[in-house]
């Protein structure tokens, strides 16, 4: 009798992991019996995400999204996310999945998946719209504004320990060394990508532009994990639009016309 017992007891826990998975595998299919898919983006991270003048949902991400639902063939709801708060919202199932400037890292790969990078999240250089400056080398005898022990600090650093007179001024948060840039008090900086149309957005007159990508992250679609079957079909809408060029085309519209790493796009 306690061996029939036993046996019932594997049969359904066998059953209840069977199911589980199951459900996970079919997550696809849900989504376009639906006929919609809920798409984490941080709307407050230009260029990523932000709204327009017309408080409208703009970005690299809102427009990826937007094309990987017409792939689909569903509709998208964007739910607004920050950057502590994507993890949480993809495995409490607010989300189906997240497009926020998502670098692909091995610590968030404990917790959840990632899609093969359809995006970067670049480190640039600012300075003066007419000066020349298209690597480390031409920042000798400059004066470069950084966020004190950030990866744009690291990575400015190491860049120019070899460049003759480079003056690196490391100030304590974003917010600080922004407003130098802003008000002219520095005239380079090296910061996410993000930083620049900020700075130009705070104040017009500012004299910042894009000089060059110090250097490149890869960023996925947050998945959860244990769902083979959705992963491979993100992946294949990643493969699809980086090969037909769809999503370096957003890209450049929102990156001062530069192209996706031409590895990405082979």
């Amino acid at each position: 009798m306690q061996s029939i017992k036993t046996i019932s007891k594997i049969a359904a826990c066998a059953l209840s992991i069977s199911c589980a998975f199951g459900v996970q595998a079919n997550q696809l299919e849900d989504i376009q019996k639906k006929g919609e898919i809920t798409i984490g983006v941080d709307i407050s991270a230009p260029p990523y995400g932000m709204l327009d003048d017309d408080a409208e949902q703009t970005g690299f991400d809102v427009d990826s999204a937007r094309l990987l639902a017409k792939d689909l063939g569903v509709d998208l709801k964007i739910v607004p996310v920050t950057g502590p708060t994507r993890v949480q919202f993809l495995r409490t199932q607010k989300v189906d999945l997240i497009m926020a400037s998502f670098s692909i890292t091995d610590a968030r790969k404990k917790v959840i998946d990632f899609s093969d990078p359809y995006g970067v999240v670049p480190v640039v250089v600012g300075g003066p719209a007419d000066e020349v400056v298209d690597g480390p080398k031409d920042l000798a005898g400059k004066t470069i504004a950084v966020t004190r022990g950030t990866t744009s600090d690291k990575i400015i650093t190491d860049s120019t320990k070899d460049v003759s007179d480079v003056t690196i001024k490391r100030y304590q948060d974003d917010a600080t060394t922004n407003t130098a840039v802003m008000t002219g008090q520095q005239r380079y900086i090296v910061a996410a990508s993000s930083v620049l149309p900020e700075i130009k957005k705070t104040n017009p007159n500012a004299d910042v532009a894009y000089k060059y990508t110090a250097v490149s992250f890869p960023m996925g679609v947050g998945i959860r994990q244990n769902e083979p079957e959705f992963k491979a079909r993100i992946n294949k809408w990643v493969s699809t639009n980086l090969k037909n060029g769809e999503l370096n085309e957003i890209y450049k519209k929102y990156f001062f016309g530069q192209s996706l790493p031409e590895n990405m796009l082979k």
